[in-house]
C-alpha cells in the first residue's frame, strides 16, 4: 500500500521566487545569517508538506543555527525541550496545522496570502523584525530580534510551540531586553 503524496507547492518561476523571498524591503532588512534562517524554514515546510512557512517554521530554523539565541533561553534543558518539540511536530504531531494557513488574528486572513508560500503571522513576524532592527538603529536585524518578535505574539504557532514545551514567551523576551539585545 503506497502512502498519500504530501502535497507540495509547484515549482513555478514565480513560485521559486516568492517561496525564497518575503518582500525586497524585509530581504534588504536580514542579516546573512536570518536570511540563512528563511531559507532553512522555507526548506523545512517543504519537507514538511506544507503550505505556508509559519512561525513555528521560523523558530525551529533559527534554534537549529543560532547559538545566540539558545543563550537567550533558560537554560540548555529548556532549548532541548522545544528542539524535541518541534521534532515531533515536523514527523506528524503538529498535522493538525497541516492545510491551514496560521493567524495570529493580528491581520484579517484572506484565502491567498499577500506573500504567496508564506503564513500572514510569518510575514507580519518578519516585518516587525526588520522593523526592531531599525529601531536600534541597524541597517540589517539578526537572531534576537526574531526571537524576540516570533515570542511577542500570544496567538502565534511559534508561541503555542514554546509554551507546549514550558517556556515562558513574556520572560523569554525580558530576558532579552534585560540583556540589553534589543528595544
Amino acid at each position: 500500500m503506497q502512502s498519500p503524496t504530501p502535497w507540495l507547492p509547484e515549482q513555478s518561476d514565480s513560485t521559486v521566487v516568492s517561496a525564497v523571498s518575503i518582500r525586497a524591503d524585509i530581504d534588504a532588512g536580514l542579516s546573512a545569517e536570518l536570511a540563512a534562517v528563511v531559507s532553512g524554514a522555507r526548506r523545512r515546510a517543504h519537507r514538511d508538506g506544507d503550505r505556508h512557512i509559519d512561525t513555528a517554521h521560523l523558530l525551529h530554523s533559527l534554534l537549529e543555527s543560532d547559538s545566540e539565541v539558545r543563550a537567550a533561553f533558560d537554560g540548555g534543558p529548556q532549548v532541548a525541550r522545544v528542539l524535541g518539540y518541534l521534532v515531533q511536530r515536523s514527523i506528524g504531531y503538529g498535522l493538525r496545522w497541516q492545510g491551514m494557513v496560521e493567524d495570529s488574528g493580528a491581520v484579517p486572513v484572506v484565502s491567498t496570502p499577500a506573500v504567496p508560500g508564506w503564513s500572514p503571522s510569518a510575514v507580519t513576524v518578519m516585518e516587525s523584525t526588520v522593523e526592531r532592527a531599525r529601531r536600534r538603529g541597524e541597517r540589517q536585524a539578526g537572531g534576537l530580534d526574531l526571537l524576540t518578535e516570533l515570542a511577542s505574539d500570544p496567538a502565534s504557532r511559534a508561541v503555542e510551540v514554546l509554551e507546549r514545551a514550558g517556556v515562558d514567551a513574556r520572560a523569554l523576551t525580558g530576558r532579552i531586553a534585560e540583556a540589553s539585545y534589543g528595544v
